[in-house]
C-alpha cells in the first residue's frame, strides 16, 4: 500500500433511508454518523434523501441528482440506515439508490435497520440486501439494529441502551476493513 493510500481518509456516506416527515430513524442515522466521525481515518457525510431531487425512475440521466452522483462517485463506502415500512425498506431509499449504479461497484455497504417494534428493522435489512448486491455494492456481514427507535434515544440524541454504541462500532470496524481492502483492489488491481 502506498503512502497516499494509507494516510488518506476514507469517505463514507451515511444514507438516511427515508424522506418521511415524522421519521424516527433519522435519529439513528445521525447517531451512526456521529459514531463514524470518532474514527480518525474516516470522513463522514450524512445524506438526507429529502435534500435531493430524483425525478423519474432508474439510472437514466434524467433520474439522477448531480449532487448525489458526485457524492457516490467520491465515496469509498456506505452505511445505510433504513427504517422498516411494511416488512421492507422505503421506496424513497430504493429510488435514491437506483439513481446510481456505476458509482457503487466494488464498494462496501453496512446496513442498520430501525423499526417501531422489537425487531429493529431486520426485515428491511434482509429485503435491502439483494437490491444493493445487484447494484454492485458488497454487503458487510455485520448489521446493527434499532428496535423501538421512537424510544431508543434521549432528548440529546444519545442512545438509552448502552449496547447501541457497541453494535454500531462493530459494524463500522468491519466496514472500515472492507473499505480499505476494496479501495486497494479498485486502485491497484484494474
Amino acid at each position: 500500500m502506498d503512502e497516499t493510500t494509507s494516510t488518506q481518509k476514507l469517505f463514507i456516506l451515511v444514507l438516511a433511508g427515508t424522506t418521511r416527515v415524522q421519521r424516527k430513524s433519522f435519529k439513528a442515522a445521525q447517531f451512526v454518523a456521529e459514531i463514524g466521525k470518532t474514527y480518525d481515518e474516516l470522513e463522514i457525510e450524512l445524506v438526507d434523501p429529502g435534500s435531493f431531487n430524483f425525478p423519474g425512475d432508474g439510472n437514466d440521466l434524467e433520474g439522477k441528482d448531480p449532487k448525489y452522483t458526485a457524492l457516490t462517485e467520491r465515496a469509498d463506502g456506505f452505511f445505510i440506515v433504513t427504517p422498516e415500512y411494511n416488512h421492507s425498506f422505503p421506496g424513497s431509499l430504493k429510488r435514491m439508490l437506483d439513481s446510481e449504479l456505476e458509482n457503487y461497484i466494488h464498494k462496501p455497504v453496512a446496513i442498520a435497520g430501525a423499526s417501531s417494534g422489537g425487531w429493529g428493522g431486520v426485515r428491511a435489512v434482509e429485503s435491502l440486501v439483494p437490491s444493493v448486491r445487484e447494484m454492485g455494492l458488497i454487503v458487510t456481514f455485520t448489521s446493527t439494529y434499532f428496535p423501538r427507535v421512537q424510544d431508543a434515544f434521549d432528548e440529546n440524541g444519545k442512545p438509552v441502551d448502552e449496547r447501541t454504541e457497541a453494535g454500531v462500532r462493530k459494524a463500522f470496524e468491519e466496514l472500515i476493513w472492507m473499505t480499505k481492502t476494496l479501495k486497494y483492489g479498485r486502485d491497484n488491481l484494474k
